[in-house]
């Protein structure tokens, strides 16, 4: 991989694709012109949305940025139990209210696929450098078209075994997640009879999947500091994914009630819930997340649609608590800095950190 174009491996900062508004053409690009990788989230858009957010930045920047896709989760969706789903609309109903807004009746479950062979078609026919993928593997062939067509793939990995079957389906690199990180777990399934915590933390889960399979490896989870940066890397990963700490970027396109509330002592701290989703996602405990978390079923992407007017609507009247707020396990050190700024500050730490460990191998051979 090293010595194909656009390989990875050049390119140890990477900002996570985050969906939902956070990741934008401003935001990728500036970090890719500081050196980083940038990424645009294809999820929760139109195609042609995508594809509009992909002319933007090129327009930005020349620089290699990435798109990163979901893997469609119709399966999962017709599997999910049509009462639960009921049942957590009524659970919503006070909130419809609190916020004046209306519950949207739900669509035909087969429609949830995120408009993903649309959006894959337009990354083969006009293709960016690299194309991640979320919530499973895709099959070898588009990997194998996605190859032909100059993309580089990276397929979202929190296991051994998900690790091991992006290499055979033949992916160029894989994204470790741990479970400190923010937003939804990218679990290829859904188990619903768990609420996701029986994660493995990232540095752990770097050193299985290292032993386990050659590709090479993103760290992704909970990653704030340059010395956390080298951290990973020295435990077996080529680059490190960062969402968190470029949530709070100007350049970010995340509401600022969102970012005010990373460093907000109101929010001490995270927790992975299926409340606003029906898949497990990490984000600041707060008042929607205590009081629906309990009681919201394994029903994605069902239950994003349900909570998407709710959602906005806490937005739209300044209410933190009734949002998402996405976030990872070092929320408490985001830095508001413009993101080429600390994408450089970022560097200068890994690069101190990696002297500093290189100087203790040195005095422990002497």
């Amino acid at each position: 991989m090293s010595s194909a174009p656009n390989g990875l491996h050049q390119y140890p900062i990477v900002q996570a694709p985050m969906a939902g508004g956070g990741s934008c053409p401003p935001l990728a690009a500036v970090v890719s012109e500081a050196g980083g990788l940038g990424f645009l989230a294809g999820g929760y858009k139109t195609a042609d949305g995508m594809y509009q957010e992909i002319k933007r930045t090129r327009g930005l920047t020349r620089r290699p940025f990435g798109v990163n896709l979901f893997v469609p989760q119709t399966a999962s969706a017709a599997s999910a139990d049509p009462a639960a789903i009921e049942a957590y609309r009524g659970q919503l109903a006070g909130e419809a209210s609190w916020y004046d807004v209306s519950i949207a009746p739900e669509d035909t479950v087969g429609t949830y696929d995120d408009g993903y062979e649309a959006k894959l078609a337009i990354l083969l026919e006009d293709p960016v450098p690299v194309v991640s993928f979320t919530f499973g593997c895709p099959p070898a062939e588009v990997l194998t078209a996605l190859r032909r067509a100059g993309t580089r793939s990276v397929v979202t990995v929190t296991s051994v075994e998900e690790a091991r079957t992006a290499q055979a389906a033949g992916a160029d690199g894989i994204c470790v997640q741990g479970i400190e990180a923010g937003g939804h777990q990218g679990t290829h399934r859904d188990d619903p009879h768990t609420d996701g915590t029986a994660g493995v933390g990232l540095l752990a889960l770097v050193g299985q999947v290292r032993e386990a399979v050659a590709l090479p490896i993103t760290a992704a989870g909970g990653l704030m500091r340059g010395s956390q940066i080298a951290a990973v890397i020295a435990a077996g990963a080529e680059a490190a994914q960062l969402g968190t700490a470029f949530l709070a970027c100007p350049e970010s396109g995340a509401d600022p009630l969102h970012k005010r509330a990373l460093t907000d002592p109101l929010f001490p701290h995270t927790e992975l819930t299926r409340a606003f989703s029906g898949r497990p996602a990490r984000g600041l405990v707060n008042r929607f997340m205590r009081e629906h978390g309990p009681y919201a079923p394994a029903a994605y992407p069902q239950v994003h649609h349900l909570t998407a007017g709710l959602r906005k609507a806490a937005a739209a009247a300044g209410d933190p608590q009734g949002m998402a707020l996405w976030a990872g396990q070092g929320h408490r050190l985001a830095r508001p800095l413009p993101a080429g700024q600390l994408v450089e500050v970022l560097a200068a730490e890994l690069a101190e950190a990696q002297r500093a460990l290189r100087m203790l191998k040195l005095r422990s051979a002497s």
